[in-house]
């Protein structure tokens, strides 16, 4: 499955649509605006809650939290490097490779095998990132995770 999310120059409060690979609307994230921390809702087209995203306060490190069904799935770390962009996805055995800053990534699991890959493309409606994700089962995870990791690295925690 390939999804495409526009990338945002600057905005008070995050909105934005997450296109399939017809550039249809897929998926609707949307932000909190006066709350302590980011607190991301990621809602499938049908409104209804895929995921929640909440910044944890009193952590050193950036980290978010990501819940599906009010279930805990996983928490996005960042860590320390002034020379890489370093991630760790806990409550997964999965592992982040690649450039977070150019948007060239792949998320792997336990295994080794490539689950999702995140590359800066260019298509019709602008200057976007596609997400392929080849674990169906974790959709919506996986979207989170790149979600919370562009967030973090444009500088939007």
């Amino acid at each position: 499955m390939r999804f495409y999310i526009k990338q945002k120059v600057f905005s008070f409060k995050d909105q934005f649509k997450v296109k399939d690979e017809q550039e249809r609307d897929a998926y609707y994230v949307e932000g909190k605006t006066f709350s302590l921390g980011n607190k991301l809702h990621i809602y499938n087209m049908q409104n209804e809650e895929i995921l929640y995203v909440e910044q944890k306060l009193f952590s050193l490190k950036p980290a978010f939290e990501l819940y599906k069904n009010s279930e805990h799935v996983a928490t996005v770390k960042k860590s320390f490097n002034l020379f890489k962009n370093n991630y760790t996805i806990e409550g997964t055995n999965w592992t982040i490779e690649g450039s977070i800053l150019e948007h060239n990534y792949v998320i792997n699991n336990d295994s080794g095998r490539t689950i999702a890959e995140v590359n800066r493309k260019l298509i019709s409606w602008g200057d976007a990132y596609s997400i392929d994700i080849y674990d169906e089962k974790h959709v919506e995870t996986l979207l989170g995770v790149v979600i919370v990791i562009d967030t973090v690295s444009t500088g939007q925690n």
